[in-house]
């Protein structure tokens, strides 16, 4: 089974409405139809951009975060006509949710067919619970796609070993990590531990942030993002684990081919099996 994947480096920056959003969003979904990807991937955090819209002449500071909840109706419908149109799977980034008075980081999985899954972000920075106090999800999903088992990690997810060991014994082998990170220690934070999980669990990762800035929304003044495809560490895959990197803080889409048969090729007789030597009689996968 192979599988072509964008991930977009989404460039944010002041805008005055809904429209212009949609209208970005929607340039760089036909450049990866243009590849002809199968999946195409947005950053975490990125309809944050909608609150730079503010509130009109009268008041024209940014909106607040609890105020973001208010799009999302016109942000599924968006993106479940891009998915329509193109026939591509897009995991939409993350968007924040309102339940019950309750902010939630979510990840949505737009299919071709209308269909949408969601994954909630798992692990809340500090950040996150001090300055907008988001909660945490409480389940890791797993999605049935035409190419295979995918799953949705957000960001800081990635960086807790245990939570992708299940995503693998429950049978994903690409995770989609969208990741919104303000500078080089949180970029390197999410990078590192990316390529630690496709070496742990013989899987693809494909990663992607926001660039740019919001000067108006506190905490997306800053944005240090670079997409990329990252491989297991072993003969079929290209030195280093990286199959395709944009250019740093650079508005830009990178695509690149994944083969789910190498992955498996590997879990059986690869320079090393780390996923097949695992010592689940000492600790388990919790799947």
């Amino acid at each position: 089974m192979k599988l072509r994947v964008s991930a977009v480096q989404y460039h944010l920056h002041t805008i005055g409405s809904f429209e212009e959003f949609a209208a970005q969003v929607t340039h760089y979904v036909k450049t990866a139809e243009e590849f002809e990807a199968d999946f195409v991937l947005f950053p975490e955090l990125f309809t944050t951009q909608l609150m730079s819209i503010g509130g009109g002449k009268k008041h024209p500071e940014a909106l607040t975060i609890e105020e973001l909840p208010a799009f999302t109706d016109s942000y599924k419908e968006l993106f479940v006509s891009l998915a329509r149109q193109t026939g591509m799977h897009i995991i939409g980034g993350t968007h924040i949710i309102e339940e019950k008075g309750r902010l939630y980081n979510t990840a949505y999985l737009f299919y071709p067919d209308g269909r949408i899954g969601e994954q909630r972000k798992l692990h809340i920075t500090p950040t996150e619970v001090k300055e907008w106090n988001m909660q945490a999800g409480d389940a890791l999903h797993i999605f049935d796609t035409d190419k295979g088992k995918i799953a949705i990690l957000i960001c800081y997810d990635i960086e807790f070993p245990e939570i992708v060991r299940m995503a693998r014994a429950r049978g994903a082998d690409v995770i989609f990590c969208p990741s919104c990170t303000d500078d080089r220690h949180g970029f390197h934070r999410v990078r590192y531990t990316c390529h630690a999980r496709t070496i742990e669990n013989q899987i693809y990762v494909v990663t992607t942030g926001t660039i740019g800035s919001l000067p108006t929304v506190d905490f997306m003044r800053g944005n240090y993002g670079q997409a990329a495809v990252i491989t297991p560490n072993d003969v079929p895959f290209p030195p280093g684990g990286l199959l395709a990197a944009g250019e740093i803080n650079h508005d830009m889409v990178i695509t690149a081919d994944l083969d789910l048969s190498l992955l498996h090729q590997v879990r059986e007789k690869g320079s090393v099996t780390t996923w097949r030597d695992r010592r689940t009689d000492l600790y388990t996968d919790w799947s």
